[in-house]
């Protein structure tokens, strides 16, 4: 049985997680744009989960006053429909309640089923969509999350105490 952790992402980890990104997505962001997310956005946060000490998948949010806006959830190729995309959004969700945020938005392919059969299973609910929002002009369905579960700022190791 693997040895599974969900912990904040760190500079260690940003070259595993953009070789992640960049088998994933058609327009993925580039090396430094996650290293400045880790380094230098005070209102980004980033988890990754790990088997057995590799980066398999990891998942981020903006914060913005009481709003989470996910930016980008993924998991490596050969270990997804392990369920690893589900832990790692779980706690991304968790993170933002105990952020003290009050609900969280992404928007996601229209053509991504199984990623909007993902987030309605977590209680996503669909609000809209963006129009040509991505480079081959496919349309983002946009998808809203509240309430949070319940927050428990001790866990949120950002805030100031």
């Amino acid at each position: 049985m693997p040895e599974i952790s969900i912990g904040l992402m760190t500079l260690e980890d940003v070259d595993a997680v953009h070789a992640i990104e960049a088998a994933t997505f058609a327009v993925p962001w580039s090396r430094e744009s996650f290293e400045k997310e880790v380094t230098e956005n005070k209102c980004a946060r980033y988890l990754v989960l790990k088997e057995d000490g590799a980066c398999v998948a990891y998942a981020g949010m903006w914060l913005v006053l009481d709003e989470g806006h996910v930016t980008n959830i993924a998991v490596r190729r050969d270990k997804r429909g392990l369920g690893y995309g589900e832990a790692v959004t779980r706690a991304l969700i968790q993170l933002a309640a105990d952020s003290g945020l009050s609900f969280l938005t992404l928007e996601c392919r229209r053509s991504n089923t199984v990623a909007q059969a993902l987030y309605h299973k977590l209680g996503f609910k669909d609000v809209g969509y963006r129009k040509r929002y991505y480079e081959n002009s496919e349309d983002a369905l946009i998808m809203y999350l509240q309430p949070l579960p319940e927050g428990h700022p001790e866990n949120d190791p950002y805030l100031i105490q």
